[in-house]
């Protein structure tokens, strides 16, 4: 009987962890069955730590999984033991009969003195992300696009490194620190009894962010903002710019905390929203008076555009060429990469391929996945040519 009221409070914990948005697979729980006959299921201390290790994947869900797992055990834990009578509960104390999740559970346990406050319940955010991540950006629904803003903010970026020439103190280190060891020998007589090592600082590459936000790009454009801002947000030294028949720089108005507020306010500057297209002109803009400010110490650039060029090719070809060698990595996003059909044979996108180190899509959500795990794992070179990577789309 003990055993089916164990199997029981699991299965039903298990579901309230579901319903708040945790993502438990059935292989979590029966893993968590096992574990339990091999710890004391009347101690709570070893009880949370194996449902802890077994159930909880990433640590965004550490503090919600705490939540439920106390107020789970207040009212079931302990259940071998024999329980007293329990006082008769007032009418105010009744348990909410709606559906559990962490926007009723805190409001049920909220006094009436406590400050009213807006909380966003993502329970079924998980499933909601698996249904939406092979779905093309451009086919979705407002309601959607919303949730996609949502888990934008949840990403967890990676971004390759750089050695720089400064050196610091590492017991792993490469080459001896001879100043170290000196100033240490003195202790001892002048012998150097202890030896000091250093290695190369490492640290975050720059990153510009370059978008297209003209009219073929027009139904990607709110997206991107919220995609600049993720990143910026993320990282430090990250420049944004967007560029329809012109260049503006949008880096400090995505400093805002308040996302909405942020892209409202960058896309209120941007004068040329959904206009004309002029690449070459933009970026001949952003070489003269932004490279030499934002491109140093191994930048990586990212343009994000379509390519359709309406102004000269000629001086597209010529900008992307003296970008190309002022980074230390040009990597271009296409929206349209994503179809198997695609081939890049408008004007503007054949002139630039030749300088591109790196050509991905970038039209659903698990393209952006991608992207932060092969900007992670760029190296200290640059990387095949584009033409052998459009072809592995294709």
């Amino acid at each position: 009987m003990a055993d089916e009221t164990l199997l029981t409070n699991l299965l039903t914990f298990t579901h309230l962890l579901r319903q708040a948005g945790l993502p438990v697979s059935p292989e979590q729980s029966r893993d968590f069955a096992q574990a339990l006959t091999l710890v004391d299921v009347g101690s709570r201390e070893q009880v949370y730590h194996t449902a802890r290790s077994l159930l909880v994947t990433r640590q965004e869900h550490l503090d919600l999984f705490t939540t439920i797992f106390n107020s789970f055990w207040r009212t079931h834990g302990g259940h071998q033991l024999p329980q007293g009578q329990k006082a008769p509960v007032a009418p105010r104390h009744n348990r909410p009969s709606e559906q559990f999740n962490v926007v009723t559970y805190m409001a049920y346990k909220a006094k009436q003195t406590d400050e009213e406050i807006d909380i966003a319940d993502k329970s079924g955010t998980f499933s909601r992300a698996e249904l939406l991540g092979n779905k093309l950006f451009a086919d979705m629904t407002p309601e959607e696009l919303e949730t996609i803003k949502q888990l934008m903010q949840e990403m967890r970026w990676e971004l390759a490194q750089r050695q720089t020439r400064r050196r610091v103190p590492d017991k792993r280190g490469d080459r001896l620190h001879l100043r170290q060891a000196m100033r240490a020998a003195t202790k001892f007589g002048g012998v150097p009894l202890q030896l000091s090592w250093q290695s190369r600082k490492i640290k975050q590459r720059p990153f510009v962010l370059i978008a297209d936000i003209s009219g073929s790009m027009e139904k990607y454009g709110r997206l991107l903002l919220q995609f600049f801002y993720s990143f910026s947000h993320s990282f430090k030294n990250v420049e944004c710019f967007v560029f329809g028949t012109r260049l503006t720089r949008i880096t400090g108005q995505l400093k805002l905390k308040n996302i909405d507020q942020a892209i409202d306010e960058a896309a209120r500057d941007v004068i040329d929203w959904s206009g004309g297209t002029r690449i070459g002109d933009s970026l001949r803009t952003f070489n003269q008076q932004w490279s030499r400010r934002v491109l140093r110490r191994g930048a990586i650039a990212l343009i994000i555009s379509d390519g359709w060029e309406r102004g000269d090719v000629s001086v597209l070809r010529r900008e992307m060429r003296y970008l190309q060698h002022r980074c230390h990595r040009l990597i271009w996003l296409n929206p349209l990469l994503g179809r198997r059909s695609y081939q890049p044979l408008v004007e503007g996108m054949a002139a630039a391929l030749p300088y591109i180190d790196d050509f991905l899509p970038i039209h659903n959500l698990q393209s952006l996945r991608e992207l932060s795990q092969h900007l992670g794992a760029l190296g200290q070179h640059r990387s095949v040519k584009p033409k052998l990577m459009v072809q592995s789309q294709v």
